[in-house]
């Protein structure tokens, strides 16, 4: 028998949770279910910790009680066709579940590139999939030499966890530095002072171009002629949205091959809504579409997707970028756009920064130096860029500067903003160092 749901949610990682428990939020007596295949959901950015931090997948998990506690059905089963006329989807138990508002959040796939020898044993990509990653963990023990194919988050973040295992890992990356598509190069080279610290090879400026093996990887050939031996690939290239289902239902593909939608997260079809990775996204400084996939996004969209089903209330004002790390127990985050990305948007902008310990004095237990940049349009004056190294503080500072982002911040309110200082906590409240940067750029507008 066809069951009619008020919400019904396809895919159950952070985006569907996170509409699923917001839809629940705004009317209780909505009935709101989750449909999911996997049997237990994986904390998504918590993946590269399991290989030491962490040391097993299992205890990397979202528990269903999240849902279950607020009220929230689970059917764990496979969504295969939405019929739009009907308001129904069919499962790939052959069941049927009716909707009056329904909610894509069915992810991203990680993209595996199409190279010589990619299918040979001993060859990975980073799936959020508990089996899947048990046997790479399994395949893990038995090896000594690793390669990671790509320098972006995952494969620097993997490559840190492998090297405190005591692995000789190398990490092949096309362009001329690890996580380039984020910071700007004096950070990437923080990051990779870092990894080169932990004896971890990096390789760049270079593509890998054939996996060498017989019938199990034992080589990488490189662009640049170099052969790496090997015993396990790690392809870490970065993640394409999953829009399959929502292509077999007619719906709208944006530029960046995710699911097209508008301002409130809505498709085309008023009755449709998409967060997460499987949604196109749209740039806060250019509202051109954006490749920009996060897990904070998505919660983001998440929460605008599961109040808007109850009318369009809430706006997405655009992807801004907010990312952290921590290579090496350095910490990392940006906010915004970097010098190379404010360029190619065609933005005149200043650069502040400022330097200097993160607590006060200096001499207080975990004190670290922090480094804040911190960019300016010339032309307004406001924030709209800053990249910060240091201790552990740097992602909350770097949510901060989000905030200003988004809120239009010039560099004379970043200046004379109120904060609270601590000793034991943060920078002095003399030299605290985002203001000091934003002064060093109002010198030069």
């Amino acid at each position: 028998m066809e069951k009619k749901r008020d919400v019904l949610v396809v895919g159950g990682s952070a985006a569907g949770i996170t509409a699923a428990l917001t839809a629940k939020k705004f009317s209780k007596e909505t009935s709101v279910t989750v449909v999911r295949r996997e049997k237990e959901v994986l904390i998504p950015c918590g993946i590269p910790y399991i290989f030491k931090t962490i040391g097993d997948v299992k205890k990397n998990l979202i528990p269903d009680s999240v849902l279950l506690n607020s009220g929230i059905e689970i059917v764990l089963d496979e969504v295969v066709e939405i019929n739009r006329g009907e308001k129904t989807v069919t499962l790939k138990s052959g069941d049927k579940i009716g909707y009056k508002n329904l909610i894509l959040a069915t992810g991203s796939n990680p993209i595996v590139p199409k190279i010589k020898g990619v299918d040979l044993e001993g060859i990975f990509t980073i799936k959020k999939d508990i089996g899947y990653l048990e046997g790479l963990m399994k395949a893990l023990e038995k090896a000594k030499e690793i390669v990671i194919v790509g320098g972006g988050f995952i494969g620097v973040e993997i490559a840190d966890e492998l090297a405190k295992r005591g692995l000789k890992v190398s990490i092949v990356e096309m362009l001329p530095h690890c996580l380039q598509l984020a910071f700007d190069e004096e950070f990437c080279v923080l990051a990779e002072n870092m990894l080169k610290n932990m004896n971890v090879n990096l390789v760049t400026n270079t593509l890998a171009e054939e996996f060498v093996g017989e019938g199990r990887v034992e080589k990488v050939r490189l662009s640049n002629g170099e052969l790496l031996k090997t015993d396990l690939v790690i392809i870490a290239i970065g993640t394409i949205p999953n829009t399959e289902l929502a292509s077999r239902a007619g719906l709208k593909i944006g530029a960046q091959k995710g699911i097209w939608v508008d301002e409130y997260m809505k498709t085309v079809d008023e009755n449709i809504f998409a967060a997460g990775d499987c949604a196109e996204k749209t740039s806060f400084f250019t509202k051109k579409p954006t490749a920009l996939r996060l897990a904070s996004i998505a919660t983001m969209e998440a929460r605008i997707a599961g109040a808007n089903v109850f009318g369009l209330k809430r706006k997405n004002i655009g992807a801004i970028g907010c990312f952290s790390t921590i290579v090496g127990g350095l910490a990392l985050g940006v906010a915004g756009l970097t010098e190379n990305a404010a360029k190619s948007a065609g933005f005149n902008y200043v650069v502040g920064k400022a330097s200097g310990p993160d607590r006060h004095p200096a001499a207080m237990p975990g004190c670290k130096e922090l480094k804040v940049k911190l960019l300016f349009d010339k032309n307004t004056e406001k924030l709209i860029g800053g990249q910060v190294a240091g201790g552990v503080s740097v992602a909350e500072i770097v949510n901060m500067l989000t905030v200003m982002i988004s809120r239009g911040f010039t560099a004379e309110e970043v200046a004379t903003m109120q904060f609270g200082t601590h000793p034991a906590l943060t920078c002095s409240p003399i030299t605290y160092t985002v203001v000091v940067a934003a002064e060093n750029a109002l010198q030069q507008l």
